[in-house]
């Protein structure tokens, strides 16, 4: 059997190593367009930073080993320029020396990732304007850095290598400005959830550009790029750096005749076959089924790619096993805060009008008691009929990640809200609390289910109060520090002997700080024959969202008047 495999990194390179442990007969062929075989993509803004110092330390294999250790055909410099699917062939050329020769196959191995968006811009191509994606891109940032006349930079777009090399960047002592056609950076998070990142951001010196879309770049005074946005804004920096996202690279199945997604991906099946049969595909240029949606989705992450690459070689050497699909789960450094998300988000279910229900919450990441204790904020989507899990976010300093992983892990073991809340996890002081975030984010949605409670979200509050009460339980310092407008203020110790004053011909929307005390007001009222809702995720999810979207205003109001003058 030969196997030929076109592209290394993740997807390629676990299929190369799979297959020789599941045959030692089988010929296998990988072929690379690049100079690198695999390498840590993901490492790469990380190095540009200088918190991983070596360059080495990215290459994870090397041709040499991969011949050594499991005798495999690496061809490096060399591209594979068309298929000949009736005879199943391929053109392989030699980058270098442009000679073509064919190599027969019994089955094809598609591994060509994906390649950053770069759209049609005026001045896209200056020798200022980088894209990141692997090692040579990394080399040409550095270069560009080490010349030492870099003191600002533009990362256009919020994705996630944007906010990674914005935050690498900075760390370099590079003025950042980052520019976002959006409402909100890192479009897998819902808009309340990122908002912690625009003020991380800001309180490091980053400056965000929100709702604004790039129209040209062009070169000023030296080596120096001015960026307009649609707003008439300008924005002049040393360089620019493109973190808009990537798009698949399929154009040799395309000239194959294979079938392609809407968005250019190649489309696989369960076990990751292409439209023909002798033919495979994994990582970053393949559509997948979402596991939740069932929905054909492009989900460029490394996770993905591993796991696909492993599983094309086991179903091609006879261990027949579907790939489940990907979910999405991710996670992001940003300065001292993490972002990670699971599952689908609030905007995902609506486009795809699939009925949910969120709950909003912000537990400590560990006992509070314990020295170092943050809060973390957690978004749970579910459904409303039976509690299946339908997606998680979480924002903070510590433990994020973790709790994010656990929900990943139920949701693909299937579990409802409820069962979410009985998981036995791990405590101890430096690490969590006796009741976990992930179990008090199952008993929030629990008791939704369970009607103990009827939940608001921020988004929800009306504009025009009359006919509504907003009760603050909070005490009296707390309100201090701020209140929602027209909030009836009432401490939850003394809210059974003042309920005289809450109004009982109207419904009444109750907040305290993170939402606990709140539920506890909500369940006094309700026993006492008041409609009670109680805010999800309270003052401090409605609170980062008002500031976000003052902060949004003012900087617009300044942008304009910079394109005014």
């Amino acid at each position: 059997m030969k196997i030929v495999i076109v592209g290394g990194v993740a997807g390629g390179a676990n299929v190369a190593t799979r297959a020789r442990r599941l045959s030692e007969t089988a010929e296998i062929v990988l072929i690379e367009r690049g100079p690198y075989v695999s390498f840590a993509n993901c490492g790469l803004p990380y190095h540009i930073g200088g918190e991983i110092e070596s360059r080495d330390a990215l290459l994870v294999q090397s041709p040499e080993r991969l011949r050594r250790i499991f005798n495999i055909d690496v061809r490096v410099l060399n591209e594979v320029i068309a298929i000949d699917r009736a005879n199943k062939m391929v053109g392989i050329r030699n980058v270098l020396t442009g000679e073509t020769v064919w190599e027969r196959y019994d089955h094809l191995v598609l591994s060509t990732g994906a390649v950053p968006i770069r759209p049609a811009f005026q001045g896209i191509d200056l020798p200022e304007v980088f894209a990141l994606r692997g090692m040579e891109d990394m080399d040409r940032i550095n270069d560009r850095l080490s010349s030492n006349d870099v003191k600002s930079a533009i990362v256009v777009g919020g994705s996630f290598v944007g906010l990674e090399i914005a935050e690498q960047l900075h760390r370099r002592g590079v003025t950042v400005t980052v520019i976002d056609s959006s409402d909100h950076l890192l479009k897998s998070l819902d808009v309340e959830m990122a908002a912690p990142l625009v003020r991380e951001l800001d309180y490091h010196g980053v400056e965000v550009v929100l709702e604004e879309s790039v129209t040209d770049l062009r070169r000023e005074t030296g080596k120096r790029i001015s960026v307009t946005t649609d707003r008439g804004a300008v924005y002049v920096a040393d360089m620019v750096i493109l973190g808009i996202g990537v798009r698949p690279q399929s154009e040799l199945a395309k000239r194959a005749n294979l079938e392609l997604g809407p968005g250019g991906a190649v489309v696989v099946n369960d076990y990751l076959q292409t439209s023909d049969p002798n033919i495979w595909a994994a990582g970053d240029c393949v559509q997948l089924k979402h596991r939740i949606s069932g929905k054909a989705v492009h989900i460029p992450l490394a996770g993905p790619a591993n796991r696909g690459g492993r599983l094309i070689a086991d179903n091609i050497l006879g261990v027949p096993r579907p790939f489940r699909g990907p979910m999405g789960t991710s996670v992001v450094r940003v300065f001292e805060l993490t972002a990670a998300c699971t599952g689908l988000s609030e905007r995902s279910l609506q486009d795809l009008a699939i009925p949910y229900r969120s709950v909003h919450l912000h537990p400590n990441a560990h006992a509070k008691y314990f020295p170092g204790s943050q809060p973390v904020s957690i978004k749970l989507l579910f459904d409303p009929a039976n509690g299946t899990l339908l997606g998680a976010q979480a924002t903070g300093k510590r433990g994020v990640e973790k709790r994010i992983d656990v929900i990943a892990t139920a949701i693909a073991g299937n579990l409802t809200v409820e069962e979410l809340g009985d998981l036995d996890l791990c405590y101890a002081p430096p690490y969590g609390t006796a009741k976990d975030p992930v179990n008090m984010a199952g008993m929030a949605a629990s008791n939704i289910l369970a009607g103990l409670v009827e939940s608001i979200s921020w988004n929800q509050i009306p504009a025009n109060t009359r006919g509504v009460t907003i009760l603050d339980v909070r005490n009296k310092p707390e309100c201090e520090r701020g209140v929602i407008p027209h909030a009836l203020q009432i401490p939850l110790p003394e809210l059974r002997e003042r309920l005289g004053e809450v109004p009982k011909h109207q419904p009444v929307i109750v907040y305290c700080q993170s939402g606990q005390r709140s539920y506890i007001a909500c369940r006094i009222l309700t026993q006492h024959g008041y409609r009670a809702k109680n805010l999800s995720g309270s003052y401090a999810t409605w609170s980062a969202q008002r500031s976000f979207t003052a902060k949004k205003r003012e900087a617009h109001a300044g942008q304009l008047a910079v394109a005014a003058c």
